[in-house]
């Protein structure tokens, strides 16, 4: 599951990291201001901005609850307690204004209202009921996926509700809410009481826990770059770089965050990220390369913006990554926020362009596969080999509910240039292959590694350019799978 602060997502805050530029002091000068009250285009939620401080709320058909605050720290700026930075700025009309928060990619919209709902201004009703009602509710106005997954979310609520009254216990409300959403297998949806959380995998997955990720490391280590040269270890070990006899780079990232210890702010992971970017690809390293493998085999995601960042050391071709869209209509599941496109920009540093093989598995979560996605139209040859990925891309809603319990939920989708989603099944391989089956263990292979050597071996002299076969991006990445 993605990594995930309850401050940071409860504000539902995340959004456009490093795709704009920086207002000029006069500028800002001039920005009507951003205190009063504003809801959300999509997200359900209300804001209210006033005497430095951010305040959320958390808006049903049936309920509005306080969520978490964030402290002015500069013009437009506010920093959450885990030391997120948000800033809020008008859209030229004091009436419109968009919010911006590290780490996340896509901005999200606010629209000026009088004052905040009435149910707002008066005690949340409490007790297992309406802890029922605000779990359904919340997941009947935001989850994007009912219909896909074959979930009648309206027949689920008859049979469970008359399962609950005022003397359900907060175990029992637990057990509930758990055995309502286990048909989804939606590794982005989980229920928290206390120290117990319910979330699960899609079927046959493996969730990419520390364990499974030391395990993993130490056999690719002892495995696969046995004859490797300069194999060096980043990013408080997320990110291992190595070069292989045949002449390719082999880079490991096992997530997307966590790269400076307790620092958890934006500019500190990226600061390391590009410590182990230039190490990587520097000193004419990325001209030399044949061929580039990018394993995100057990890949537990974090922020999607260091994905791209990522991807801009891979392109000197500006492209279209994704788009992303959000529910924003509790009524109508069909009717979704405009679609944001995320922009990947070649970057200054040193860049890595021939062609690619990136290693994916169902332990491949969230950020991992944002990252995958942003890869299908790169320019040039980007070959993906492995497994389906988990099939979870949005950002994860917190929803606090009566009594202390929380739920957790998606409701963006991440699309593709022909708009497809691949939310539920994941990013499919263009070439598959096990991956760390207990088969591959006991046998000591590694099928996927070798058929990337194998593939970049044989595709590795021809740079640049689109290749239209089996191997190309252009077979998957726009709407064939």
């Amino acid at each position: 599951m993605r990594v995930i602060t309850a401050t940071a997502v409860a504000l539902a805050l995340a959004a456009l990291a490093g795709g704009g530029t920086s207002a000029t002091a006069a500028t800002a000068a001039h920005r009507p201001p951003v205190d009063g009250f504003w809801r959300m285009d999509g997200y359900g939620t209300v804001l209210s901005i006033r005497n430095g401080t951010l305040q959320e709320f958390q808006t049903t058909a049936v309920s509005c609850i306080e969520g978490d605050s964030a402290r002015r720290t500069g013009p437009g700026a506010y920093t959450t307690p885990d030391g997120t930075v948000i800033t809020v700025r008008t859209q030229g009309r004091r009436d419109h204004a968009s919010m911006r928060a590290d780490g996340s990619v896509g901005d999200r919209k606010l629209h000026r209202i009088r004052e905040l709902p009435a149910a707002c201004t008066r005690p949340a009703p409490g007790g297992p009921i309406a802890a029922f009602d605000v779990f359904w509710q919340s997941f009947e106005e935001n989850y994007p996926f009912f219909s896909a997954k074959g979930i009648d979310w309206h027949a689920v609520r008859e049979q469970y509700r008359p399962t609950v009254d005022a003397k359900t216990t907060e175990d029992e409300l637990f057990d509930v809410f758990s055995d309502m959403v286990r048909p989804l297998n939606d590794a982005h949806v989980a229920v928290r009481h206390g120290d117990r959380v319910f979330a699960q995998v899609r079927p046959g997955t493996t969730v990419p826990t520390g364990e499974l990720d030391t395990k993993v490391k130490k056999f690719i280590v002892e495995r696969d770059l046995k004859d490797a040269r300069n194999l060096q270890e980043f990013a408080n070990g997320r990110i291992i770089y190595a070069d292989l006899p045949g002449g390719q780079g082999y880079l490991r990232i096992s997530g997307f965050g966590g790269y400076a210890g307790g620092d958890t702010s934006y500019a500190a992971q990226l600061a390391k990220l590009d410590t182990a970017l230039d190490a990587a690809l520097g000193k004419d390293r990325a001209r030399r390369l044949n061929g580039l493998i990018i394993d995100l085999r057990v890949n537990g995601g974090g922020s999607d913006a260091l994905g791209i960042h990522i991807a801009e050391r891979l392109t000197d071709t500006p492209y279209v990554a994704y788009a992303k869209r959000a529910r924003n209509d509790p009524t109508d599941p069909a009717r979704h926020t405009r679609p944001q496109p995320a922009y990947v920009i070649p970057a200054h540093g040193p860049r890595h362009t021939g062609p690619i093989a990136v290693l994916t598995g169902g332990s491949t979560f969230s950020a991992g596969e944002t990252f995958t996605q942003a890869l299908m139209d790169r320019p040039g040859r980007t070959f993906r080999i492995g497994q389906p990925t988990q099939g979870v891309f949005s950002d994860v809603m917190v929803r606090k509910l009566p009594g202390g319990m929380s739920a957790f939920l998606p409701n963006e989708e991440f699309l593709t240039a022909s708009g497809r989603t691949f939310d539920g099944t994941g990013i499919p391989p263009h070439l598959t292959e096990p991956v760390f089956t207990r088969e591959e263990f006991d046998r000591r292979k590694d099928s996927a590694f070798d058929r990337a050597v194998n593939v970049l071996r044989n595709h590795g002299g021809a740079v640049g350019g689109r290749e239209q076969g089996v191997l190309s991006p252009g077979s998957h990445g726009r709407g064939v799978l």
